[in-house]
């Protein structure tokens, strides 16, 4: 039996970019927690493939306690140690150090009564994902562009507008699947 659905290019031909396209990318996340774990995932996977993030998603997930940033903000140099040791994921010293900066940032942002979700939402006008160039081949976005810049006013790093723009298609907080694609 061939599967006939329309595609993003980018999840044609492999099978678990395949299954990612069309069960988690691009579907809106509006839960705070979730929406950090992706933004991190998406920081790891600078100058790499989303594949090898995403085959080694459950390493990280079990590498920094399920994201918990209330977890993760208390990492010290003996956790950093610990995951520079561990095989199953991403072994960089920057990034793992960005993540925690990231979790003790998520943190301020929920002390000082901003939830992360509406922050990030309010970006596309509040509630509806805004529609991307619907090329597939978009790096950089305004909102994306902006939000990098408000993250890092918030003490956030290793979100650049690359990453932010791609974590944003991502969670579906951008629609920049192709045209055709079923799921445009």
């Amino acid at each position: 039996m061939t599967d006939s659905m329309t595609r993003c290019r980018w999840a044609l031909t492999d099978p678990a970019m395949r299954a990612y396209h069309d069960a988690e990318w691009g579907v809106p996340v509006r839960d705070s927690r979730a929406l950090w774990e992706k933004l991190i995932l998406d920081g790891f996977q600078a100058g790499l493939s989303w594949r090898t993030i995403l085959l080694k998603r459950d390493a990280f997930r079990e590498a920094f306690e399920g994201f918990a940033p209330a977890r993760v903000a208390t990492y010290g140099e003996a956790d950093i140690e610990r995951l520079l040791a561990n095989p199953g994921i991403i072994r960089s010293r920057m990034k793992i150090s960005a993540t925690i900066r990231n979790a003790r940032a998520y943190l301020d942002m929920q002390r000082a009564g901003e939830d992360f979700s509406a922050f990030v939402w309010n970006v596309a006008g509040g509630h509806d994902p805004v529609p991307g160039d619907g090329s597939g081949s978009s790096t950089r976005s305004p909102q994306g562009d902006f939000l990098a810049k408000e993250l890092k006013k918030r003490g956030f790093s290793f979100v650049g507008p690359v990453i932010v723009h791609a974590w944003l298609q991502a969670t579906g907080v951008i629609n920049d699947h192709e045209t055709d694609c079923f799921r445009r």
